[in-house]
Parts: C-alpha cells; structure tokens; sequence
C-alpha cells in the first residue's frame, strides 16, 4: 500500500491508497485545495471544521449535477437507441409491403 502526501489549507496529511493510485490521489487533494482556496478567498476564514464542510457541500453539489448529466445522457441515449430500433422496425415494414406490392403487381399481370 502507497502513502500519498496531501497538502490541504497549509497542512500536510499522509493518506494509503493502493499501489499506482499515488498520482490520482495527489490530483483529488490539489483538486480539494484549490476548491477551498476559493472558498476562503469568497468567504474568508472562518475556521477549518467550517470551511471543510462547506467545501465538502460544494463537492457533492458538483457531484450531483454530474450524476444528474449522465442521467441525461443516458436517457437521450435509451431513447437514440429506441429511435434507431424503430426506425429498423419500420424499414423492415416498408420492404414487406413493397415485396407484397409486387406480388400483387405481377398478379395483376397475369391475369
């Protein structure tokens, strides 16, 4: 198991990740530093317990709106999907009736 250092508002934390993870975890605590860098720069200090619930808010609001594009997205693609298979439906349909329509036309010649 890995030791990452982490460096957030100042301090140093080591945090165990799995073997190879080391650079995704040092990205996630910049990424969580500079969100609240941010914060302390809109609201100022008002204290670490404080300002990491309030960035912890943030992150998960950031978090919900991802889930709820990908649900979206989802959606539009369930429904690209159903559009193409009734489109596939409705071709398969048409190429029936065209292959009845010439039965009947040579029908018709016959007689």
């Amino acid at each position: 198991m890995a030791q990452v250092k982490v460096s957030i508002l100042g301090r140093s934390y080591e945090v165990a990740c799995d073997d190879g993870q080391e650079a995704h975890l040092s990205r996630l605590g910049a990424y969580v530093d500079k969100r609240i860098n941010e914060l302390v720069a809109a609201v100022g200090e008002v204290g670490e317990a404080r300002l990491l619930v309030m960035v912890a808010l943030l992150l998960a609001d950031e978090l919900s709106d991802v889930y709820a594009e990908l649900e979206v997205a989802r959606s539009s693609d369930a429904g690209v999907t159903a559009l193409l298979s009734a489109e596939d439906a409705l071709s398969t349909n048409i190429e029936n009736l065209a292959k009845r329509i010439e039965v009947i036309a040579e029908r018709l010649e016959q007689a």
